[in-house]
């Protein structure tokens, strides 16, 4: 399976959630048209088995049935990228060459880490991503998110990239994401590929201004994310500021205030999937949230609340 988009890839990228019927068990026919409205709303590419997909709740049997039933759907319309994160450099590199296999066009990883006090030094992150980089041929995009508890310096990332053949992208979570990223391309040069913003956008303008080529948020409305970047890209920073003024509030709701539940509750309220179910212990979204989303996406006429209807 060969993707229509080339290298590098750049734009919005959100996490696409994994979508669940009422009773908590995988709905693959409601998973398709989610990914259809991502399509629709105009990603550039799209991610899957992310934090935001909830893909810590997911059995490994149900990730390989989640990825092919996705990239079959997909096929090769956008490019997808496939999260294969986990501790074992093994069992992350096997993750990674099933995802190659499929037809991803790129994995996400976040560097090895397990509960709150399991951290791997800087050599054995280095060996993880080594074995990871030899044991595929697209390219690798690091997570750099605070979930990890693991400092990555620019220093350390910039060597990967040079040292590594396919340590080439890099998703940037952290505090002073913007200094990090501009840090980044000038220490890494041209093996910085892809410099991308994280975290649902809520730093999107300082990222671009940095250098950020991509943004992976939330896939609840890329539409609005497009309006931001499309412009800025061709040089109107102006109207993307402006754009960026005008989708702040809902990014923020999304950040502060619902996290991985607010695209499930648009895709919901708008038609697109049955059910906006999260897998147990995590709770529903009280109604006053809810009600407080919906209220601001409504201002917005995000492309989620209509194209289901």
């Amino acid at each position: 399976m060969t993707s229509i988009a080339k290298r590098p890839y750049r734009g919005v990228f959100p996490v696409a959630p994994t979508i669940f019927d009422a009773n908590g068990n995988l709905d693959l026919d409601g998973q398709r048209r989610c990914v259809d409205f991502m399509i629709d709303a105009g990603s550039h590419g799209i991610c899957i088995l992310a934090n935001f997909s909830e893909q810590f709740v997911l059995t490994d049997a149900e990730r390989e049935t989640v990825m092919h039933a996705v990239l079959k759907h997909v096929a090769g319309r956008i490019p997808v990228i496939v999260t294969t994160t986990h501790f074992s450099s093994a069992v992350c590199a096997a993750r990674s060459r099933e995802a190659e296999a499929a037809g991803a066009a790129m994995v996400m990883v976040m560097p090895p880490y397990h509960g709150a006090t399991f951290r791997v030094p800087e050599p054995g992150i280095y060996e993880f991503y080594r074995v990871l980089s030899d044991a595929i041929n697209i390219p690798i995009m690091i997570q750099d998110a605070p979930v990890a508890g693991t400092p990555l310096s620019v220093d350390f990332l910039a060597r990967m990239a040079k040292e590594l053949a396919n340590i080439r992208y890099f998703k940037i979570e952290v505090p002073m994401a913007a200094n990090k990223l501009r840090g980044l391309i000038e220490k890494g040069g041209a093996e910085i590929e892809g410099p991308w913003d994280g975290e649902e956008a809520i730093t999107l303008m300082a990222d671009l201004d940095a250098g950020a080529t991509g943004a992976m948020t939330g896939g609840g409305y890329p539409d609005g994310i497009r309006q931001i970047m499309d412009p800025f890209f061709a040089g109107r920073r102006d109207e993307a500021v402006r754009a960026y003024a005008r989708w702040l509030p809902l990014i923020n709701y999304e950040n502060r205030q619902c996290g991985l539940q607010a695209c499930k509750v648009l895709m919901r309220e708008g038609g697109v999937i049955k059910s906006d179910t999260v897998r147990h212990p995590l709770q529903p979204l009280h109604p006053a949230t809810r009600a407080g989303l919906i209220e601001i996406a409504r201002t917005l006429d995000p492309v989620v609340l209509r194209w289901g209807r």
